[in-house]
């Protein structure tokens, strides 16, 4: 399974600033530890017209040139600096890469990205630019001129915050649906309708979660077929709905968040459909329980990974049910 990271593009951030950078450092060290044959690579970064499919130019050369407004920095949480410009267009070239490891493959995964929160015109919510957004339209174009065919994307985001920026950059893209499950009450505070969007009352734990999902891929499920099964998907995996997070509000296990990603995965592979995985959030009170969450979501992703080549799913609740 292709693997793919950035951290080594640190953000300088000052001291007591509460994105936890240290994170993707720390799991691409775990999944080494764990799996020490598995090859974890570096993807070039995205270039300036990759980054112009999703985000408006202006909005990209600012990025890059160093002239965000300082409202523009605070939005993003992130002050300027080249290495802050260069992480941003690095996380972006991960995600292009996993998607086109996962088109060929089946599955793959970029250890970091899920930036959801960034739009065309500006960043938001520790997000610079939007990865998926811009790889999703690059695989289109990528498979339209090799293939003369039209890709259909699924963005199925799960991480705890809706993600506005995703929903708003293909609010009027018939070929790309996104389906998010959130917390009502959490960041944004004006959200921006996609094309399923599940709020969750603070304090939502396993059961009422899981049922949730189920429902929201049956549903998101039978909508792609009336117009077309999707080519590829993109699963934003946040670990931030765990009980444990600083910032998530809802309640789920880590038990719960594994069954979680097993009946993502699950139904992904029993509709045949690619996937490239994001980590997307994670903000735990221990940092080191962000990690093994994120870790038990690599370990899912391989047996996906496995049962893909195997030209079978593996077994999850919710998978036969959303295929009825």
């Amino acid at each position: 399974m292709k693997i793919y990271a950035n951290d080594r593009h640190a953000l300088p951030l000052p001291q007591g600033h509460r994105f936890p950078s240290a994170k993707y450092r720390l799991l691409r060290e775990r999944v080494r530890q764990t799996w020490p044959g598995w090859s974890i690579d570096e993807a070039e970064p995205a270039s300036e017209g990759e980054l112009a499919l999703a985000h408006d130019p202006p909005y990209i050369q600012s990025v890059l040139d160093g002239t965000l407004s300082e409202a523009a920095q605070r939005e993003i949480g992130f002050p300027w600096s080249p290495a802050m410009a260069e992480r941003a267009r690095r996380s972006v070239g991960a995600t292009i890469a996993a998607a086109r490891a996962a088109l060929g493959d089946g599955v793959a995964v970029h250890l970091a990205g899920g930036t959801h929160h960034a739009n065309r015109d500006r960043g938001s919510g520790y997000c610079v630019f939007n990865d998926v957004a811009v790889a999703a339209r690059l695989m289109q174009a990528e498979v339209h001129r090799r293939e003369r065919r039209l890709l259909r994307v699924w963005v199925i985001d799960l991480d705890v915050h809706q993600g506005n920026g995703t929903a708003e950059i293909f609010r009027d893209d018939p070929t790309v649906y996104t389906l998010s499950l959130h917390g009502a009450r959490n960041f944004p505070a004006r959200k921006v309708a996609g094309d399923l969007d599940v709020d969750l009352p603070d304090g939502c734990g396993d059961a009422h979660y899981l049922q949730a999902l189920d429902d929201a891929l049956a549903l998101g499920w039978s909508r792609q077929r009336d117009m077309g099964v999707p080519g590829l998907a993109f699963y934003l995996a946040g670990a931030d709905p765990h009980e444990g997070d600083r910032l998530g509000r809802l309640k789920l296990s880590a038990a719960g968040l594994a069954e979680r990603d097993r009946r993502v995965l699950a139904a992904l592979g029993h509709w045949r459909v690619p996937v490239a995985l994001t980590m997307a959030g994670g903000y735990g009170q221990d940092i080191d329980v962000t990690v093994a969450l994120q870790l038990e979501t690599v370990r899912l992703a391989w047996q996906a990974w496995r049962h893909w080549h195997a030209g079978d799913s593996p077994a999850a609740a919710g998978a036969e049910q959303s295929t009825a």
